[in-house]
């Protein structure tokens, strides 16, 4: 048997899958990921299964779909008991873990509650940058020790589009010193870092020094077509964090002008009025930081003498809209930008070197992909189905799954008009389906002929809509398990 790796598992928040330059976007400059890409293997189809923090994070933590782990809202009051984190079964399995950055599997608006038991002996928790709890803020608490108010600090800023903190006091930069404070620490068995930063999530304010690399005038505009606004109109109750559509070509020049909320409410109160292009190069510059960190980790693994050992898993918990269709931030949409997102591993030495897999996969499979390379068995009750074999050449490098599911269900607070949503998504890799409880309109998407989903085919053609719809809710109810495993017939 050879020798479980560490593990170093970066995960972003709200980060979108087309934000890698050698993947195809030659607007953004991320060297390191883009070694990532050359060196390891490059998930080109992969699947969030809900565009939502805390349910995303719940399901490939634990491995189950959200149906089966039930953690399906942001600002849960507590993670049960009963469901166990791969963290855990790692620490008992003999692996030191460690925490950074953020973790929210309930709510966080307070000083987050730990799961009882999660596996982490070293855990750095930061759930946003903005420095508004009252103790047990490590971020906060770091940048005192440099000299400097983080109150004082954060106060200077306003609005949520524009020039954050400097770069020395980022809290990405503070991801990166905790991350080496782990790895460096002596030990005699492997480790797994969950690695957690809070960007690109909203609010966009990268430092400076990346921000002034990128030209809103270079930025290409959102997807959008006039069609997009008349379109949203038929999903007005249901929860989005930006409420109405809007032309991203008509708002050249707009600012942002959220100056009278709270800075921690910027993050989840979408700006009636932006400029799409400045937006996305804040939000692209934040990504080059993120970016710059990665790059300072693999060098230390590889000056420590650690990285031939170590895999290296990057990937974000869900999307972010940034303007496609006439919309910003997240909610209950199914659009590319919202659900898919990158996945890049590489483990020196076992992965195919270079290989962009077509295979449809979501991040339901890490947690039984991790536990495999350390040689931990599989509980039963994980649902995801393991990379590894893909990831080492062992199985055929664009085939895993037929279908990948994605769902909502009352995640958001959506304020009093709002309709509890549930929606669910089902795609085969050509056709998506969107389902949305309650309402007669749903969405069914042709990919391959219509990349940028403007052309919904729901109501076109009565036989395509119910052979997909029938393979959608096949699908969709495979992600709920049974439960308890049967022992006997009765």
């Amino acid at each position: 048997m050879s020798t479980p790796p560490n593990v170093l598992w970066f995960c972003t928040d709200q980060q979108r899958w087309d934000t890698i330059h050698s993947l195809g976007n030659p607007h953004i400059n991320t060297p390191n990921l883009d070694r990532m890409v050359a060196e390891g293997v490059a998930f080109l189809h992969a699947y969030c299964q809900t565009p939502i923090c805390t349910a995303s994070r719940a399901s490939f933590l634990t491995g189950k779909y959200p149906a089966t782990h039930h953690i399906h809202r942001n600002g849960a009051e507590y993670f049960p008991n009963h469901e166990t984190l791969v963290t855990k079964i790692l620490a008992d399995g003999g692996y030191e873990c460690g925490l950074v950055g953020k973790l929210h599997l309930s709510r966080a608006d307070i000083l987050e509650k730990r799961p009882a038991h999660d596996g982490y002996s070293y855990f750095k928790w930061s759930h946003h940058p903005t420095p508004d709890y009252p103790e047990g803020h490590d971020y906060a608490d770091w940048i005192a020790t440099k000299g400097v108010d983080p109150i004082e600090l954060y106060a200077q800023l306003s609005g949520g589009v524009g020039l954050g903190v400097p770069d020395e006091l980022h809290q990405t930069t503070w991801c990166t010193e905790m991350a080496i404070d782990f790895i460096s620490r002596p030990r005699r068995g492997p480790w797994l870092l969950s690695l957690n930063p809070f960007d690109p999530h909203p609010p966009f304010d990268p430092p400076a020094k990346y921000m002034q690399r990128y030209d809103k005038k270079q930025m290409p505009y959102p997807l959008f077509r006039d069609s997009d606004l008349d379109h949203q109109k038929h999903f007005a109750t249901i929860d989005q964090q930006a409420t109405v559509a809007v032309n991203p070509y008509d708002r050249a020049g707009s600012k942002d002008s959220r100056t009278d909320l709270p800075r921690e409410k910027l993050g989840y109160t979408a700006p009636a009025d932006y400029d799409a292009r400045q937006v996305k190069a804040c939000y692209y510059a934040m990504i080059e930081k993120i970016d710059h960190c990665l790059g300072e980790l693999l060098a230390y693994l590889e000056d420590s003498g650690q990285l031939d050992t170590t895999m290296i898993i990057f990937t974000s918990d869900h999307g972010e809209l940034l303007g496609d269709h006439g919309l910003i931030y997240k909610g209950c949409r199914f659009f590319e930008g919202l659900v898919h997102v990158p996945l890049l591993v590489w483990w020196p030495g076992t992965s195919i070197k270079g290989l962009q897999s077509r295979a449809l996969v979501e991040l339901v499979d890490l947690a039984p992909t991790v536990l495999e390379a350390a040689g931990i068995e599989v509980p039963y009750t994980m649902q995801g189905t393991s990379l590894l074999p893909l990831i080492k050449g062992e199985a055929p490098a664009h085939e895993h799954k037929p279908r990948v599911v994605c769902e909502y269900n009352d995640a958001l607070y959506g304020g009093p008009e709002s309709d509890c949503s549930h929606g669910v998504m089902v795609f085969d890799g050509r056709y998506k389906v969107c389902i949305y409880r309650g309402h007669q309109m749903g969405e069914i998407y042709d990919l391959e002929k219509d990349p940028g989903e403007f052309n919904n085919l729901w109501g076109t053609d009565p036989e395509l809509e119910r052979r997909l719809i029938q393979a959608a809710m096949d699908a969709y109810m495979r992600t709920s398990s049974a439960g308890i495993r049967r022992m006997a017939p009765y």
